[in-house]
């Protein structure tokens, strides 16, 4: 359904917007002006980055901050290779003309940096500004020590030293300092380093470690080394004294291993157990951690080892892989008692919830099952969906619009920030383009942050849109800025070619980058689809498109029609399923044959909340509900989410125009909970990925 703008605006002749939109009628400077001025600007930009000094002033000539906003770039680019040699005046200067600017910040910040080098305490605390840099906080820290001021631990050190992160050099250097002056306790160190244990932090651990000196070094460096290397550090252990420090070594050792090679983990404890007097924290852990991974391997023994949990040594993930493990069993009597066992927060959710609609009709319950299905149908997710199809409703899609404000608008248009974010993206610079945006949005309001994404989507920016709306829950159902239809003849055409159905394409493309044309993965996937360079490679061959580099990728058409045909190419292994193929898109064939050969013979839907990795159960349902929206985006009906699920064998054929669908009403705007995005804010992006076809991953997570 090709939905209206969500709401009709006066733009006075894009009056209103006027600093964002260089393709406005009413901009100054002609269409023709604009683009010598980024040739210009990318001229000058690279000739500022390297010797001679001062030739970029020649290339920058007529190019000043009212004609080009990305002006002061140009000038950051020229300091920031001089940066050892600048002096204070001219750096106070750039940063007194550009305030307020990102570039401003930029300049400051690698002037801190220079100062702290310089150890230059005085000009650093005249410079500094208030930052969320951990480095930049710490060496603010430092100047305060060599003025002789004694921070207090709760006010100066607690903000950085939280979490399971590393830490900066400057910040360890203020703890040591701090440790001297006992500002920081032995107590205070255990308590990080335990926290960092307890969340798998290694590097975390091992600061908090080297602030610690004689036998308490030692025992925490066990620690740090249980984390890195468990199995060395177990088959040590049986020359070991028994004492507190050692017995927390030892396990976080055998926790840490079950996750790795539980059957490994299992032998050592049976040989560690009884040499050692575990006290109830202790013990509960490498129990937890046993049962959970004996669980999540799907071993024999995994039901009996969670059933013999004690309840301290029980949490939300064993209770929930009570009821995988008994699901995979097909044991259903047993599968609603672990449902009973989750806790209430677990039980709210639309998972469980469906889950247990599903329970109550297998063992005859069918008005339970009725009510608890339609209960659920009213959410617009994989479950809300599956829930809607079981009850025989129609989906619960209650689309928001967004309101105009007139005066927000003109507000807007007052913000250079975003002037120069757009700009950046006219140029490709994205990584630039994205950094402006997030500064620009740190000045703005809430409804003028909406009212700008809005912006964003409408000239085709999609991905800010996306991460926008997604990250506000008021703006969940704001479903055209979230499911942008872009590229649409393209993905219909590619789509049609291979025979698949272009929503499941478009969900695909969805939930791998949202709509993140540069996103790079850890993995090394690259694009809107998140594609190997070695699968496009091979493709790109076999399909006769063309392909130089992984950089390639990032061209959104090509990268559309290298994934689509990737696409097709799985759900042809797996009889044209969506839904195994799209668990194989993330997970990689070896894994779900694996899956397949174990618990093959599962209901499609009882099977998908098996799959053992997390991130790849969350994926594919997350693809389906994408799909459906999709689906409705471009045809105002959905097909049915269970249509798109067939049993493991049975053929599969993409729908066509005459393929039967669901309608979609607004049951209750209220109760609507849309399918939720990938955790991370902005994930995959240029440093930071998501999922990538064919790759393997990591141990089960919880």
């Amino acid at each position: 359904m090709r939905s209206t703008p969500v709401v009709r605006r006066s733009w006075r002749a894009c009056a209103a917007l006027l600093v964002l939109a260089a393709g406005c009628a009413a901009v100054p400077a002609a269409a023709a002006d604009r683009a010598s001025q980024r040739a210009q600007f990318r001229a000058a930009l690279a000739a500022a980055k390297k010797p001679p000094e001062g030739a970029w002033r020649k290339l920058a000539a007529g190019l000043d901050a009212d004609r080009y906003p990305l002006y002061p770039y140009i000038e950051l680019a020229a300091l920031r290779p001089r940066i050892a040699r600048l002096e204070r005046a001219e750096v106070e200067r750039f940063l007194e003309r550009w305030r307020g600017t990102l570039p401003a910040q930029d300049l400051r910040e690698a002037w801190l940096r220079e100062l702290a080098r310089r150890g230059d305490w005085k000009t650093y605390r005249a410079t500094y500004a208030p930052s969320e840099d951990r480095d930049l906080q710490c060496n603010a820290l430092l100047a305060r020590l060599a003025d002789g001021e004694k921070p207090d631990y709760a006010t100066d050190v607690q903000p950085f030293w939280q979490g399971d992160r590393a830490l900066p050099a400057s910040c360890e250097a203020v703890l040591q300092a701090l440790r001297v002056q006992h500002v920081v306790s032995d107590a205070q160190v255990w308590e990080h380093l335990e926290r960092a244990a307890d969340a798998g932090s290694a590097d975390a651990a091992d600061d908090a470690a080297a602030l610690l000196t004689g036998s308490e070094r030692v025992a925490a460096d066990r620690i740090v080394a249980a984390l890195r290397e468990p199995a060395a550090i177990l088959a040590k252990a049986k020359d070991w004294a028994d004492d507190a420090r050692t017995r927390d070594a030892l396990s976080y050792a055998l926790a840490r291993h079950a996750r790795r090679n539980s059957d490994a983990a299992e032998t050592a404890w049976a040989d560690l157990g009884a040499r050692f007097k575990w006290n109830e924290a202790q013990k509960n852990r490498i129990l937890n951690a046993l049962a959970l991974y004996r669980a999540t391997s799907y071993s024999p023994d995994a039901s009996a080892r969670l059933a013999a949990l004690p309840a301290a040594a029980d949490d939300d993930a064993t209770r929930e892989w009570r009821v995988r493990v008994a699901l995979a069993g097909g044991d259903w009597a047993e599968t609603l008692a672990a449902l009973d066992r989750l806790s209430d927060t677990q039980k709210a959710d639309a998972r469980w919830r469906y889950l247990r609609a599903r329970m109550l009709g297998k063992l005859g319950r069918d008005d339970e099952a009725k009510a608890l299905y339609a209960d659920v149908a009213r959410e617009a997710n994989f479950h809300g969906f599956l829930a809607a199809d079981w009850s025989g409703t129609a989906y619960s899609i209650c689309p928001l619009k967004l309101a105009g404000d007139a005066q927000s608008e003109a507000a807007l248009a007052q913000q250079p920030d975003l002037e120069r974010a757009f700009e950046f993206r006219e140029l490709g610079m994205l990584p630039d383009a994205r950094r402006e945006w997030r500064f620009a949005l740190g000045k703005l309001d809430a409804n003028q942050r909406r009212l700008a994404a809005d912006y964003a989507y409408r000239k085709g920016w999609y991905d800010r849109a996306v991460f926008a709306f997604s990250a506000d829950p008021e703006t969940q159902r704001l479903y055209e800025q979230r499911f942008p239809l872009g590229l649409e003849a393209l993905v219909r055409r590619e789509a049609a070619r291979v025979g698949i159905d272009p929503s499941w394409s478009y969900g695909i493309l969805r939930a791998e980058s949202a709509w993140m044309t540069d996103a790079h993965s850890h993995a090394d996937a690259y694009g809107l689809m998140q594609l190997l360079p070695g699968v496009a490679k091979k493709l790109a061959k076999a399909e006769k498109l063309p392909y130089s580099s992984a950089q390639d990728l990032f061209d959104p058409t090509l990268n559309v029609q290298l994934g689509t045909r990737f696409l097709g190419r799985m759900a042809d292994a797996y009889d044209g399923s969506p839904w195994l193929a799209s668990a194989a898109y993330n997970a990689g064939q070896a894994p779900v044959g694996r899956w397949l050969d174990a618990r093959g013979s599962l209901d499609p839907d009882f099977f998908i909340e098996t799959i053992p990795y997390k991130e790849t159960r969350e994926y594919v349902a997350r693809v389906l509900a994408f799909s459906v929206i999709y689906d409705w985006r471009m045809n105002g009906k959905a097909l049915p989410l269970s249509a798109r699920m067939p049993k493991i064998g049975q053929p599969y054929r993409a729908p066509d125009a005459s393929t039967p669908r669901k309608d979609v009403a607004c049951a209750s705007a209220a109760a609507q909970k849309p399918p939720a995005d990938a955790p991370a804010s902005e994930a995959p992006s240029p440093d930071a990925g998501g999922a990538a076809p064919a790759t393997p991953q990591p141990p089960p997570d919880r």
